[in-house]
Order: structure tokens, then C-alpha cells, then sequence
């Protein structure tokens, strides 16, 4: 299915009860350089936000809300970065935990964070294929093909989509704006 947001094409796809989106390609979208350096294991990528990601023994036993802050706010990286850290549990198979930008704190779920810690798995590890377990407990699906200049055509995203609950706007927000 093809759905318009701002002008932009979307592509959703159902499997099953998951849905997929087919997130941004083209140019200026994939893997870049490192900006900044690391002791661990690391990539940068860009998928209509910045993302890095860190490889990490074990997500469980990074003090998050000490560790992502310095490199949120990194001078290397102007506007800054959400940071991921991943821990690879087997081939095809991670767990990943977000601190996101703009958010300033942990999120249970980063979608493009999990979408780009795919494209550098396949990247580092090999597969097109990536099943990411997220602080969530839910588990999100990652399928790419990836270029040797680190860009990605078909990079889809799918997990299980649920109604949270549904929002009704303060009429103020609206001001302003056609009704």
C-alpha cells in the first residue's frame, strides 16, 4: 500500500499481524563515517535523523542515562544524535537500547535507531536479515539490501502494531490552523 505524508511516498506492507514500512533511500540516506571516535565497536548512519550505534557486551549493563548524553551532544555532531547500543546475541538476532534525541531520555522503541543498528549489523556481521529485541520487549524485523558505499535500497521495518489509546488535541493547539 502507498500512502503520501508531507508529499513523501510511504510504502506499508501487512504480514501477518506486522506491519512494514519501507523507510527512506536514496541519496544522503545510509551509513557514513564515523564522526567521532569510540572505544567500542561503532557506526553512524543517516535515515532522515542521525544515528549512531554502539556495540556493547550487554545493553543491560550500560548506564544509559550517563552513557548517550556526551555523545547526544558530541561537538562532531552538529544538532546532535540519538544513541543505540546493541548487543549481538546471535547471527540475524540483537537486542538494542535507545536514547533519543529531542526525547532526551530512553525510549522503549526507535524505530530508524533499529533500522540503521540493522544496516550496520549486515554491515559488520553479514545478513540481510535482522531480528531486533527492543527495551520494549517487543521485537522488531529488519530486511535491507546494502551497497558497498554502506546506502540501502528496500530497508523495511516491521513489528506488531496495537492501539495504545487515542488522543484528542487541546482545541488551543489548533489554533491558527484550518479545521
Amino acid at each position: 500500500m502507498e500512502v503520501l505524508s508531507n508529499g513523501e511516498r510511504i510504502l506499508l506492507r501487512r504480514i501477518g499481524e506486522a506491519v512494514g514500512i519501507r523507510m527512506p533511500q536514496g541519496e544522503g540516506f545510509g551509513l557514513r563515517p564515523l564522526p567521532l571516535p569510540t572505544t567500542l565497536p561503532a557506526g553512524f548512519g543517516w535515515i532522515g535523523n542521525p544515528q549512531l550505534v554502539l556495540r556493547v557486551p550487554s545493553v543491560d549493563k550500560v548506564d544509559l542515562k550517563a552513557f548517550a548524553p556526551p555523545l547526544r551532544h558530541h561537538a562532531a555532531i552538529p544538532g546532535g544524535t540519538n544513541v543505540n547500543v546493541v548487543e549481538v546475541i546471535a547471527p540475524g538476532l540483537a537486542r538494542i537500547r535507545s536514547w533519543e534525541r529531542g526525547v532526551e531520555g530512553e525510549t522503549l522503541c526507535c524505530g530508524t535507531g533499529s533500522a540503521v543498528a540493522a544496516a550496520w549489523l549486515a554491515r559488520t556481521e553479514g545478513g540481510c536479515s535482522w531480528r531486533i529485541h527492543t527495551a520494549s520487549g517487543e521485537e522488531v524485523n529488519i530486511e535491507l539490501e546494502l551497497a558497498e558505499d554502506g546506502s540501502w535500497r528496500d530497508l523495511w521495518l516491521s513489528g506488531p502494531v496495537r492501539r495504545l489509546g487515542i488522543v484528542h488535541p487541546d482545541p488551543t493547539l489548533l489554533l491558527g490552523f484550518p479545521h
